[in-house]
């Protein structure tokens, strides 16, 4: 089935494309940053003012540190909610791109079905929104077996570079990027194994399928590459090592510490040791915690259940279709799967049960990582679906032309029982596809406390009205002198040993190594204070506050009344500091807001 001719795919492939970037720029800055966003952004801005650079497992790959550094030097943007999330976005938005480089693989509609799903499933969208990791390592990916897979149909070699690249890229982002690389191999073996079992099923044996067949395409692409078996073996052999080179070029390059990495340019004798620094360094840091650590000492149930129900809340769709894909395509031709759709099958399959081991926490973004896989089929499965719609209205017509009466064309195509299911379903994919990119952008900006929005929400997320507070405070801090703001330490309730925003040594928070886990409770205001250039400070869980507090103080919910009775002059603004039972309350002198709306800053 084409899609009215080759020459109109490419067209809408690049208006869905366009539709996906504007569903993710727009509004892009709405929203508050998640705790993880903040904790990330946070040691970005730092590296930004300082230019000191290592790589750190614990908060993932150095892409953003290094890319955002780049981005806050553009004129206009800086450091800011919107253009810390923008190369996520950009990278969501340009992946429906990548349908087209499995054109040879997908039919027209296929290609087509496969963009609109990378453009507009739920998860993909909401987590192209978000400044972390996980879309880029799985768009890179993607992106990467989709320009080999070009590679190997046209028999081009020189596109195993920009593959090489790419995927360098990915594990430029997230240590699942090891992940990835293990999918890839494992769906690659079950499709070996799968075209075994086929051909011991077959007419033919196995022995005389590899020998003859597999051994004629092998050699078929040699000599197109090298001229002879011979040449051609040459060539992948070296075309081999170097897209080696070139991923070894480009993990290097970002994984390099700075400054260390422009001091070795200009002193070539240093280089070995960067290198050594970015490649084993980095691995046995990688190791060390994400391996040999304790992150993924958890019960494995649990956690797939909540991977099942981000997945049902999610990526339903993609889900379903992905299953009649699957099963059309393999009973819908003679030849059975198709090769990209039972790779990707497989593929999906083991990240559904896989991931749930390999994360450390309970979080909706590890979903993407199935949705990625399962879209291909779920394109076949859209593309089945269009085909049965087109049978059943022709079929319809059919029957209308029959029945020799005027209104017997719109009678028969309302009441063919063949259309009836296909229609249905069509109206149900249009009209979830549509529901899922509103309610995931108005998800975005408006967190809830509502159960459902906890499968695709993360539960660090704070409400967006702080944000309004927090333009407030950056008012306050540009008027006042001295120190700006106070946290009020405080101990969790019922949990005397869980010390919350209070640091002992706020000088260290400027090193990569914050000053105990109680900083982080704080996520993610540091990452607006140190753009508003506060002096922040804090005071010991229980002790009273000084005579002449900062104009601005923030304090647990459960401590609203004990600081209330210690100041005077504040206003007070009580926030969801995230989405279940944690609320936090930003006291701000009513004279410092005054005086910063004299001069406009609010």
């Amino acid at each position: 089935m084409r899609f009215d001719g080759r020459r109109r795919t490419l067209p809408a492939v690049l208006a869905i494309t366009a539709l996906a970037l504007a569903v993710r720029l727009v509004g892009l800055g709405t929203r508050i940053f998640h705790w993880d966003e903040g904790r990330v952004a946070y040691w970005i801005l730092r590296y930004h003012e300082t230019g000191q650079f290592s790589y750190r497992p614990i908060v993932h790959g150095p892409f953003l540190f290094i890319v955002n550094d780049w981005v806050f030097d553009i004129p206009g943007l800086g450091a800011s909610d919107f253009s810390a999330r923008l190369i996520v976005a950009l990278v969501g938005g340009l992946l429906p791109l990548s349908a087209w480089l499995l054109r040879d693989r997908l039919n027209d509609v296929e290609v087509v079905a496969l963009a609109v799903v990378l453009a507009v499933n739920p998860l993909l969208v909401y987590y192209s929104r978000f400044m972390r990791n996980d879309m880029l390592v799985g768009a890179f990916a993607f992106a990467a077996l989709a320009i080999f897979v070009r590679a190997i149909d046209r028999s081009d070699a020189r596109l195993v570079y920009p593959a090489a690249a790419v995927f360098g890229l990915a594990f430029t982002t997230k240590e699942n990027a090891v992940v990835y690389l293990l999918c890839f191999l494992g769906a690659g073996a079950l499709l070996v194994d799968h075209r075994l079992f086929h051909a011991a099923r077959s007419d033919r044996s196995v022995p005389h399928l590899v020998t003859r067949d597999w051994r004629r395409d092998a050699a078929y692409r040699l000599q197109t590459w090298g001229g002879s078996v011979r040449g051609g073996i040459g060539r992948a052999l070296l075309h081999t090592v170097g897209a080696v080179v070139v991923f070894l070029a480009v993990v290097t390059f970002f994984y390099a510490p700075r400054p260390e990495l422009w001091q070795a340019l200009a002193t070539p004798s240093q280089l070995p040791g960067v290198v050594e620094e970015a490649t084993v360094g980095s691995w046995e840091s990688f190791y060390n915690l994400w391996v040999a650590g304790s992150h993924q000492n958890h019960d494995y149930l649990p956690f797939l259940y909540d991977y099942l129900e981000t997945l049902l809340y999610g990526a339903p769709f993609v889900c379903l279709f992905a299953a009649i894909g699957f099963v059309a395509d393999g009973y819908g031709s003679e030849g059975g799967y198709r090769d990209i759709v039972a790779f990707a099958t497989y593929w999906g399959a083991v990240s559904v049960l896989g991931y749930p081991i390999a994360t450390d926490i309970r979080a909706p973004w590890a979903a993407i990582h199935a949705v990625l896989p399962l879209a291909i089929p779920a394109a076949v499965g859209v593309a089945a679906l269009a085909r049965r719609v087109k049978g059943a209205i022709s079929q319809a017509r059919t029957e209308a032309d029959d029945g020799g009466s005027e209104t017997a064309p719109l009678a028969a195509i309302t009441s063919s029982s063949a259309w009836t299911v296909p229609a249905l379903l069509a109206a149900l994919l249009l009209c979830g596809a549509a529901v899922g990119v509103v309610g995931a952008n108005a998800t975005y900006a408006n967190s809830t406390s509502d159960a459902e929005a906890g499968q695709i929400i993360q539960w660090a997320q704070p409400e967006n009205d702080l944000k309004d507070t927090l333009h407030l405070v950056h008012g306050v801090v540009r008027v006042n002198d001295g120190t700006d703001v106070l946290f009020v330490g405080t101990h969790a309730p019922n949990n005397p040993s869980d010390v919350r925003f209070y640091v002992e040594n706020e000088s260290s928070l400027r090193q990569p190594r914050p000053g105990g886990p109680s900083w982080h409770t704080r996520l993610p205001l540091p990452w607006y204070l140190e753009r508003y250039d506060a002096e922040v400070t804090s005071i010991a869980p229980g002790a009273n506050l000084s005579d002449d507090p900062p104009p601005v103080i923030f304090a647990a919910g459960w401590d609203e009344d004990r600081v209330a009775r210690q100041v005077s002059g504040y206003e007070r603004h009580r926030h969801d500091f995230r989405l279940w039972s944690d609320e936090i309350v930003v006291f701000i002198d009513e004279s410092a807001l005054e005086q910063a709306r004299e001069r406009g800053y609010v």
